[in-house]
């Protein structure tokens, strides 16, 4: 499993915005300069958290973008599911994928589903806010 730089830089911009709090929604243009990310990169990463809830953003002078929710209450794993599909660590446990014909006697799928659950135990034990204090 590697996280590509899509999920990376989404948790950089939802830290980012937790570490700005209550100053009001932050322009897409100050993340990515604070950051170091393009604003090409950015365009296709802000869209992808705000279809699904996790910050909001409003345009025009005074707009920008800010979370949705409290630091505490934004799981790891629930921002690497959205931004990387999966953390399944073979093709077999992704999400619909087509039923595996040895399956039934593959010795192996039992440690990778155990993998694949502490994968996803592990980063849902981490917040935002966590990523804060670090």
């Amino acid at each position: 499993m590697l996280i590509s730089t899509r999920g990376r830089y989404a948790l950089r911009v939802l830290i980012d915005l937790a570490e700005t709090g209550e100053s009001g929604y932050v322009a897409m243009k100050t993340i990515a300069g604070r950051q170091g990310i393009s604003l090409k990169y950015m365009e296709r990463i802000l869209p992808v958290l705000t279809k699904n809830g996790l910050i909001e953003g409003i345009q025009g002078k005074g707009g920008g973008y800010r979370l949705c929710r409290r630091p505490e209450e934004y799981k790891v794993g629930e921002i690497l599911r959205l931004t990387e599909g999966n953390l399944a660590p073979v093709a077999c446990l992704e999400k619909d994928a087509p039923a595996c014909e040895r399956c039934g006697d593959c010795r192996t799928i039992p440690m990778w589903r155990e993998f694949h659950s502490l994968i996803n135990r592990y980063f849902d034990g981490i917040t935002i806010a966590d990523l804060m204090r670090k």
